[in-house]
């Protein structure tokens, strides 16, 4: 062999070993990187850095009303972040400069604990405030997008908005049918009988149904109070369905029907502010990359496992529009 070929041989023996080793190492690195998790990452990257004079605050929820999630710089929506929107409405109650929040909505809802856990903090902020929040419905304010909103003084709603959905859906997949096709046999060994729900018997479905009334009647209750209407008046509105703007207002569901701007027009020269204020992500070219790594790092049995439950539904409790999917 000459010694050429030999030199060329070493390099590429070396190459080999130096990727290898890197690849385990980048690996290692960006699994601890991103062990603080990307959604905190993203809310500790969001400036609250409102004027020095009297202002609006805009509190947008677009997307699906979930736990925090992160986005990477190549992604244009960055989604409905939780945490992030939790901790800025704690920023707004002790600014005194703040004169309201305008509730921007535009989600098909969401879970049932996310949405109740925001709905419940705009309560807070009115009742320690004594400041209004008007709320703002673009193309969807359905079922947790519906539910946030009745923190509101006062709901207008664009022309073309689809809202309502007032209900629960709790669903999953029985996949013991495929199962069986495919010759996989499914075994659990519980230590009860309603541990195991891959095949509901009427007994399970009875259970989780009584779980789904609850959160129902938790719904209707906070649509009651409201839009101040009795109870039973809002269950023959809350059978699940959506309704239209014009629907909507038929049924005092919302208080008036109006394009963005000359809502905003509406709340300045009553509230007496001017100038609208929403924070701004400050999240650096270096972070943005580590969030984006997230996707190339290679994915654990279990993160796939759960991931693959969540697409085919997780079976938890949802104040959430199916049509809207």
């Amino acid at each position: 062999m000459k010694k050429k070929q030999i030199g060329g041989l070493v390099i590429a023996v070396v190459l080999f070993i130096v990727t290898g080793v890197s690849s385990v190492l980048t690996n290692t690195f960006s699994e601890r990187m991103i062990e603080k998790s990307m959604a905190q990452m993203l809310a500790d990257n969001v400036e609250f850095q409102p004027p020095s004079n009297d202002y609006i605050a805009v509190v947008k929820v677009v997307g699906t009303i979930q736990e925090q999630t992160a986005a990477g710089m190549f992604d244009a929506d960055m989604g409905y972040q939780h945490t992030t929107t939790m901790e800025y409405i704690d920023n707004l109650m002790s600014d005194g400069y703040n004169q309201g929040i305008l509730l921007y909505v535009d989600s098909p809802g969401g879970t049932v604990y996310e949405s109740e856990e925001l709905y419940l903090k705009l309560k807070e902020y009115k009742e320690s405030t004594g400041r209004p929040i008007w709320g703002y419905m673009a193309h969807y304010a359905a079922s947790g997008g519906y539910m946030i909103s009745m923190a509101a003084d006062k709901i207008y709603a664009n022309p073309n908005t689809t809202t309502g959905s007032i209900g629960v859906i709790m669903s999953g997949y029985d996949m013991t049918g495929l199962y069986e096709k495919l010759g996989i046999r499914y075994v659990s060994i519980t230590s009860g009988a309603n541990k195991d729900s891959s095949r509901l018997t009427d007994e399970q479905i009875a259970i989780y149904q009584e779980q789904v009334d609850e959160y129902y009647t938790k719904f209707v209750n906070i649509v009651s109070e409201g839009r101040g209407m009795e109870a039973e008046t809002v269950k023959k509105l809350a059978d699940g369905r959506v309704y239209t703007a014009n629907q909507a207002l038929n049924n005092a569901l919302i208080d008036e029907i109006s394009l963005y701007e000359d809502m905003t027009t509406a709340m300045s020269s009553e509230l007496g502010a001017y100038e609208f204020y929403e924070p701004e992500s400050t999240m650096d070219f270096w972070t943005s990359l580590f969030a984006k790594a997230e996707s190339v790092i290679p994915k654990s049995e279990a993160q796939i496992l759960k991931e693959t439950a969540a697409e085919m539904e997780s079976g938890v409790p949802m104040y959430y529009a199916e049509q809207l999917r």
